[in-house]
């Protein structure tokens, strides 16, 4: 009985106000510290969205064989990717212009050929810390979007307690908003029925892939990164970006997010893993959980 209240606590105390304003000053190490809002940006926001729209349109022609019903619904997409082929969409293993691919990659591989480098799932190096990313193959260069964070969106005013009793995913952004990242229970049950509610016939709203053990979106593998300690000093940050409205309605089936609320007018908010540093094969990814703003 003791133990299991010791592994509750384990869970719960990293959103105990008390706890936190004690450990803040003893782990400094642990935390990232940010001057004001504004300066929240490791890098541009334009350059997420060309990483983003870079590997989704690789993934998009990768699965273009199973295109069909969003190629036959709108005749612009269809003209995008396959009248002419372009030099940059003519990928190995791909014939752009019938629309049929020789050889389909795993998602893995569309990242790597894409950015060099790839990342999975494997157990952590730190004791008793459960799941981690790791880079499994190619090197990641500083300032690179290496990961992204999965799950719902919600505002400050939507319903989020029942989803929050006993979870470790939610991830709060500076401005209140709320992802959570949780693959299962009632968290899991909550994406998959709002991403039921967005979708528009063959054209998808978002990618529940990621609740399963083969995600579509290779990125999309945030929510199992290790906050790091003493010993592992953070190697990636989180970055939170709004998808922007000129975001190609195709490429949103590998968003791994989604609104809890389907009539706000706002942009989506994502957030993204950016590497600090140079990242090599084999290593294990580590952020910081926990934030400062002055």
């Amino acid at each position: 009985m003791l133990r299991a209240l010791r592994r509750r606590w384990d869970r719960y105390k990293y959103r105990f106000v008390p706890w936190l304003a004690l450990n803040l000053r003893r782990e400094r190490r642990t935390l990232r510290y940010v001057p004001k809002n504004s300066q929240d940006k490791i890098i541009p926001d334009g350059d997420v969205f060309l990483t983003l729209l870079k590997v989704f349109e690789a993934l998009f022609i990768n699965d273009l064989s199973k295109q069909a019903q969003v190629l036959a619904l709108c005749p612009e997409i269809r003209r995008k990717y396959l009248e002419p082929p372009s030099p940059e969409r003519t990928q190995p293993g791909i014939d752009a212009r019938s629309g049929r691919s020789q050889r389909v990659r795993s998602p893995e591989e569309v990242l790597f050929d894409t950015l060099g480098f790839s990342i999975t799932r494997d157990r952590s190096s730190l004791l008793s810390a459960g799941t981690g990313v790791f880079v499994s193959k190619g090197f990641v260069p500083k300032g690179t979007v290496v990961s992204m964070y999965p799950g719902t969106m919600y505002r400050k005013h939507e319903p989020i307690f029942f989803q929050s009793l006993g979870n470790p995913f939610i991830f709060r952004c500076i401005d209140g908003v709320l992802i959570d990242g949780n693959d299962k229970g009632l968290s899991r049950a909550v994406y998959r029925s709002c991403s039921r509610r967005d979708g528009l016939g063959a054209l998808r709203a978002c990618d529940s892939s990621w609740l399963t053990a083969a995600p579509r979106n290779p990125l999309a593998l945030g929510h199992y990164v290790n906050n790091c300690a003493q010993e592992k000093a953070a190697n990636v940050c989180y970055q939170e970006f709004d998808v922007p409205a000129s975001f190609p309605v195709e490429l949103k089936q590998y968003l791994p997010n989604i609104a809890y609320s389907h009539d706000i007018e706002s942009h989506l908010r994502c957030v993204v893993l950016v590497t600090l540093r140079d990242i090599k094969q084999g290593e294990e990814l580590f952020s910081n959980y926990f934030t400062v703003v002055n």
